[in-house]
């Protein structure tokens, strides 16, 4: 063991005053598994340290299986614990000698060389793909990367120790060669006792094999997991991640409740026969040397024409910033010298800090990819995140906003006075990101550029789910409790047992809930699996395999770096972030479609980076808040917070944007920035008492007050002489809230002030409220940035609604509850929405010809690309289709099925090809569907045969596709009509909303009796008067109180508008079962304004189906019986219908009208029915839609 590192060990061990002579450690653990091995382990790495300190151990060694994923994490926990760190790595291995059987491996680093190898090893193991379902190095692969590398023989899983448990000697001495001519010294045979299957009697083998072939020993307890009681644990998380149930009989059993970090007292006792082996693991432990160096970057290096890079780069930027001046200002103007001094200087003063920080590689790279994307039509956001404050990004075309216009500072991006990587995060069209990683993977070389990994951790929901299936609970019960986990992201057990009222409920009430989620709360957060960061992307300047291993899918492709985004940065390499914006999509969707009308009118295309800012029609759509569907404005909250703030140019929606966010909201500001924006408060620079001149040109644009970090970065700069790098220092002092750094960036802020002639107080004062304001305070470039996409989706929506309506719905396709909204906006907007339809529409919503909106095919659910493109195809092969009939033959019935012809006809979207088709009108809707629907097999079966005889060369006589009714084959059924409830039904189950009817209208006659008005015209009705509102429910969202009872708001819909119904908790308790989505409830209470949603809303105290109300309201149901019309069995059908309803409350009252006399009968009692929606629809089959009428009271 090293000097320095005894030293280390010794200072951490002994903290006691007396001093206490060094005693060498008598064994180090050599084989540890933290949760990053993903098959097994269960500790994370800070747990493992924590306890290896507690157990006084001066070294420890961390071989996870087959990766290095918990390495830079391991690394710093063990330097911080003053514990030295071993690196290594247990690997699975295919030999010739045991050919299909895999065996196992401990390989341990000895110096970087061997660190560089082990990384080699890994990555070679994932790239050749899995062997038997595990990543597998070669038994030979071991001799070109032996340098520097320690190993240990892997026990009786080893290759040795099978050969010694089969007797096969002759075996043995061939392996024992191997290691002896490639490993000499570094080689040593493995001994474990954790009272598992053989061992005993292996160690018994390996120890004469030792003396009679002179190999050394050494002793480990590849441990998994800490202590004796986490052995269940670990027995479920190795169970969900093999797919088994702890009972299940074919469950291998590996491992045993003495694995865990046994301390050097027990594995000295353990071992006491055989000291070699612990003496050997001190030896090995003293041999292990690696340095691994974290925290310096390396950039790759950008062809650069032969020029130095950092000249390259001046050149480029200077005649990138000439371009932009071009566009922003005429070169002919008087003042153009002066207006574009400033713009050089700041120029100047990034480029040389750029320059000399080291990094024009990193805004050359970028500036590449972002200009390929633009060249290749690749939608790229206008720059987010704090790079939009630079000038030379601008001048680059890596943003599109000017910053000195807005203010926005290069410090806040890269500070001079603290070097750290700059971060540009990118945003790209969703669809497309990967065409650009592709292209940077191709230009920097496959081998330099790889994706980032991210590690899926058991998370609340999803470890219920696994520990109650592994428990062997039945699905029902463990549902039952994963349900009532709240679904918020980041939601934790602790979290939700605050949120979840009935959750520390049912655990106190039933043990075997209890013993469940006790050991949910030791799994919850253990790695389970590893993924693809969406947009993090790493280029090495050599190969990515310098600085860390890959890890790849089960095929050996798709490689990612084993170091998650903050550590692969810590080992040196640089990160790109390609994040992917929806909104970017939905633009240049609108946009192309937009275009194609422009045209063709040879009017000119869209160029939406040079919209006008200050567009009068985009402003006043958003000030009547009608900004569904724009970026970042749609939330209901917002609505509410345009409408008080009332902005009114684009700086107004830079402030609405950084505004939005709890801190603000709660603080009071929003509520100072209105008053102060409408001169309802004075503005002062920051307060009336204490303010300063200087302060009012950087406080200007936000009415005085501080909202933006480069606001209290300027503050400092002007009041107090900081430098803008400095004053980054202290916005980032601000946020952390440290006391001693606060203590003394208030003393220099006092000291400049004051030199700067600025009273002491006033500056102190000034500084208290800037260190107020600066927790809330937000980067006015990321929020410049992202205001800019807003803008440009207002103004796409104010200028061309219906395309724009149409690429967002085609985003937002398989999000029902975002269809519903945008339907709703499109009837708002007065877009024509037209259903779906096989013979006009296209997988994404369209515009056609008459600005309206042709519903997406694709957004039928279930129905999948791969059938819509087909129907596409043959529709654009053969034209429009002309019934089913030919629609089944001309479509290659082998893309789809009987299911999916079925989904489309109840969406809708076969109607023209039905025999009772009327465009745009709903009226044999019920007719017209019923008959696709069951005439559909036979259909599919003629063009089965059609297409059967065609192969064989056989054309049908009589020609498939007839114009001749008489031919059976040919006519639709004769079927009865669906009633109205059940096609609407159909749209509902199909698109997830209704679309060509609402539920309500078969009702609307009769709610006029109940209710007091439509939605659309309630009105508060005071403290002692009650109203009823009739609608169809939307949405339930059941709350809890402070005192944990449960209330409700049920939002009801009448077409007309909606409504929110407030329930209170013993109201809702009577109520609940009521309570579903699309019933129609009958609801009577208070109705009031309510200012948080800008509407009314009702406080119900009764609510009722309208069964219910029917019962209450009707005099009687009232049936007109003409002799002359009916069946001979009319009284045998007319009690059939009416049995199932008996025992009501509503009499039945008979006009019997014969040729000679009229009479009306009431019928008796027993008679009386309940007066449901089936009775009254199946009264009407049998004697007529205008022959049963319901008397109201």
């Amino acid at each position: 063991m090293t000097d320095s590192m005894t030293e280390t060990v010794a200072d951490e061990i002994f903290k006691e005053d007396e001093p206490i002579a060094f005693v060498p450690p008598k064994f180090i653990h050599l084989r540890v598994h933290s949760d990053f091995s993903m098959c097994d382990g269960l500790k994370k790495v800070k747990p493992i340290i924590a306890k290896a300190v507690e157990l006084n151990m001066p070294a420890l060694a961390l071989t996870d299986q087959t990766n290095l994923c918990g390495l830079v994490k391991y690394y710093h926990a063990a330097h911080g614990a003053g514990i030295k760190p071993i690196i290594g790595c247990d690997f699975w291995v295919k030999s010739e000698e045991l050919e299909d059987e895999l065996s196992r491996i401990v390989v341990l680093t000895t110096n970087n060389v061997g660190y560089k190898n082990i990384t080699e090893l890994i990555s070679k193991a994932y790239m050749r793909g899995h062997v038997q379902n595990k990543a597998v190095i070669n038994k030979q692969w071991l001799i070109e990367f032996k340098e520097g590398l320690i190993i240990l023989s892997g026990g009786r899983e080893g290759d040795i120790g099978k050969a010694l448990l089969k007797g096969n000697t002759e075996l043995v001495t061939e392996m024992v060669r191997f290691y002896q001519q490639h490993f000499d010294r570094c080689f040593f045979l493995e001994l474990i006792r954790t009272g598992r299957q053989d061992e005993e009697n292996y160690i018994h083998l390996a120890v004469s094999l030792a003396e009679q072939e002179n190999l050394p020993v050494v002793a480990t307890n590849e441990v998994m997991f800490l202590t004796p009681d986490n052995f269940d644990a670990h027995e479920i998380r190795v169970a969900i991640h093999d797919g088994f149930t702890l009972d299940d009989k074919r469950r291998p059993k590996r491992y045993s409740s003495e694995q865990y970090l046994r301390s050097e007292e027990e594995m000295c006792e353990l071992f006491s026969d055989i000291p070699e082996a612990l003496a050997n693991s001190v030896e090995i432990a003293k041999r292990c040397n690696v340095t691994v160096t974290l925290g310096e970057y390396v950039l790759p290096d950008f062809p650069t024409e032969g020029l130095e890079i950092n000249d390259f780069f001046i050149k480029v930027s200077e005649k990138g910033l000439e371009k932009r001046l071009d566009q922003l200002f005429d070169r002919q103007a008087d003042d153009f010298a002066q207006i574009r001094a400033p713009y050089d200087e700041r120029l100047k003063i990034e480029l040389e800090v750029v320059n000399n920080m080291g990094f024009p590689g990193y805004f050359l790279i970028v500036m590449e990819f972002i200009q390929w994307s633009k060249d290749n039509n690749i939608p790229v956001g206008p720059g987010r995140g704090s790079g939009a404050g630079s000038l030379v990004a601008y001048a680059l075309d890596i943003t599109d906003l000017d910053p000195l216009e807005y203010d926005l500072l290069f410090e806040r991006f890269l500070n001079p006075e603290r070097v750290s990587m700059p971060d540009f995060d990118i945003d790209f069209c969703m669809d497309r990101r990967d065409e650009v990683i592709d292209h940077v993977a191709e230009l920097y070389g496959r081998d330099a550029v790889s994706q980032i990994i991210t590690f899926g951790t058991m998370a609340a929901k999803a470890v219920i789910r696994d520990v109650g299936r592994v428990l062997g609970h039945p699905y029902g019960f463990v549902d039952r409790i994963s349900k009532l986990i709240p679904p918020t992201p980041g939601m934790t057990l602790a979290k939700a047992f605050e949120e979840e009222p009935k959750l520390p409920e049912i655990y106190a009430q039933d043990s075997e809930v209890k013993d469940l989620i006790d050991m949910c709360r030791i799994l919850e957060g253990t790695t389970r699996n590893a993924g693809k960061h969406a947009g993090g992307v790493v280029i090495s300047p050599t190969t990515i395999t310098d600085f860390a291993p890959l890890y790849c899918d089960d095929e050996g492709k798709n490689p990612v770096t084993q170091f998650d985004k903050n550590d692969v940065e810590d080992a040196g390499l640089v990160k790109f972030d390609f994040l992917g914006l929806r909104t970017l999509t939905i633009l240049q969707w609108a946009i192309e479609m937009a275009d194609a009308k422009l045209l063709k009118a040879g009017k000119e295309p869209i160029d939406i980076t040079k919209i006008n800012l200050e567009d009068k029609a985009s402003f006043k759509l958003l000030l009547s808040s009608k900004t569904t569907a724009v970026f970042q404005l749609e939330s209901s909250g917002m609505k509410s917070l345009i409408d008080k703030l009332k902005p009114d140019c684009f700086e107004d929606i830079i402030a609405l944007v950084a505004l939005f966010r709890p801190g603000p909201l709660q603080s009071g500001m929003v509520d100072n920035f209105i008053e102060r924006k409408h001169g309802r408060e004075e503005v002062s620079y920051p307060d009336e008492t204490w303010q300063h001149i200087d302060l009012k040109p950087v406080l200007e644009p936000t009415y005085g007050i501080i909202l933006y970090q480069e606001q209290v970065m300027q503050i400092a700069q002007v009041l107090a002489g900081y430098s803008l790098g400095g004053a980054d220092m202290l916005r980032r002092a601000m946020g952390k809230k440290k006391p001693e750094e606060m203590a003394k960036q208030r003393a220099g802020f006092e000291k400049g002030a004051i030199d700067r002639g600025v009273d002491g107080e006033l500056a102190m004062k000034i500084f208290d409220l800037v260190e107020k304001f600066a927790g809330y305070g937000f980067n006015k470039s990321h929020s410049a940035a992202y205001a800019l996409v807003s803008y440009q989706t207002l103004w796409m929506k104010t200028h061309f609604p219906a395309p724009f309506l149409a690429a967002v719905m085609s985003a937002d396709m398989d999000n029902t509850e975002k269809i519903v909204t945008l339907v709703d906006e499109c009837g708002n907007m007065d877009i024509d929405l037209l259903p779906p339809d096989v013979n006009a529409g296209q997988y994404k919503f369209t515009v056609n010809e008459d600005d309206q909106i042709v519903y997406g095919i694709g957004a039928v659910k279930g129905v999948g690309e791969g059938p819509i493109e087909a129907i596409i195809a043959a529709r654009l092969a053969g034209g429009p289709f002309t019934d089913l009939f030919d629609f089944c033959a001309r479509l290659d019935l082998k893309k789809t099925n009987k299911r999916i012809l079925q989904k489309l006809i109840k969406s809708g979207a076969m109607d023209s090809l039905g025999p009772k088709y009327e465009p745009g009108k709903a009226k044999n809707q019920g007719a017209n569907r019923a008959a696709l629907f069951e005439t559909l097999p036979e259909a599919i079966k003629a063009a089965e045969q059609h297409a059967k005889a065609e192969s064989l060369g056989q054309n049908d006589l009589f020609g498939l596709i007839n114009d001749e009714e008489t031919d059976s084959r040919q006519s639709f059924k004769e079927v009865k009509a669906w009633a109205e409830e059940v096609w609407l039904d159909g749209e509902k189950e199909t698109l997830g909303l209704y679309l060509t009817g609402h539920p309500i209208n078969r009702y609307l006659s009769e709610i006029k009796k109940y209710s007091s008005s439509r939605l659309v015209g309630m009105q508060p009705t005071g403290r002692d008067r009650q109203a009823v509102a009739v609608g169809l429910v939307i949405g339930v969202r059941v709350l809890v109180n402070k005192r944990g009872r449960r209330w409700a708001l049920v939002t009801l819909d009448d077409k007309s508008a909606r409504m929110d119904i407030r329930l209170f908790p013993d109201d809702y308790d009577r109520f609940s079962e009521l309570l579903v989505n699309d019933a129609i409830l009958v609801c009577s209470g208070q109705v009031s304004f309510d200012d948080y949603s800008g509407g009314n809303t009702m406080t119900a105290r009764d609510i009722m189906t309208v069964t219910d109300a029917r019962e209450n309201y009707l005099s009687s149901i009232d049936v007109q019986v003409d002799n002359s019309l009916i069946p001979d069995d009319f009284i045998e059908q007319f009690s059939q219908v009416l049995t199932p309803y008996k025992e009501g409350t509503c009499p039945v009252r008979v006009f019997y009208q014969r040729e000679e006399a009229q009479a009306m009968l009431e019928l008796g009692v027993q008679w009386r029915v309940t007066p449901a929606d089936m009775l009254l629809y199946e009264l009407k089959i049998l004697l007529g839609e205008e022959r049963v009428a319901m008397e109201f009271k």
